[in-house]
């Protein structure tokens, strides 16, 4: 019972998140919004009893490409094209 309010709890995030990078015109707000969804998808292949798939989830997409967009978006500008 208590694993399934668990992974409805991570998927409702998953999903706020995931409208979260949409909607952000900061690409540095979307970029740090992105790297919440890979941790919580990380975090939902933990529970779906993946642990080798989410700690490369983990390693990989929340830490090693957020700071990558990061790293990009320092050198270009923060907001998107059109925005005001």
């Amino acid at each position: 019972m208590i694993e399934e309010i668990v992974q409805a709890i991570v998927l409702l995030g998953l999903v706020a998140s995931a409208i979260a990078i949409w909607r952000f015109k900061d690409l540095l707000a979307a970029a740090v919004s992105f790297g919440v969804f890979s941790f919580l998808l990380s975090l939902e292949f933990y529970l779906l009893q993946a642990p080798d798939v989410a700690i490369a989830e983990a390693g990989i997409g929340a830490g090693l490409t957020t700071a990558i967009y990061i790293v990009a978006i320092r050198a270009t500008e923060r907001t998107e094209e059109g925005s005001a």
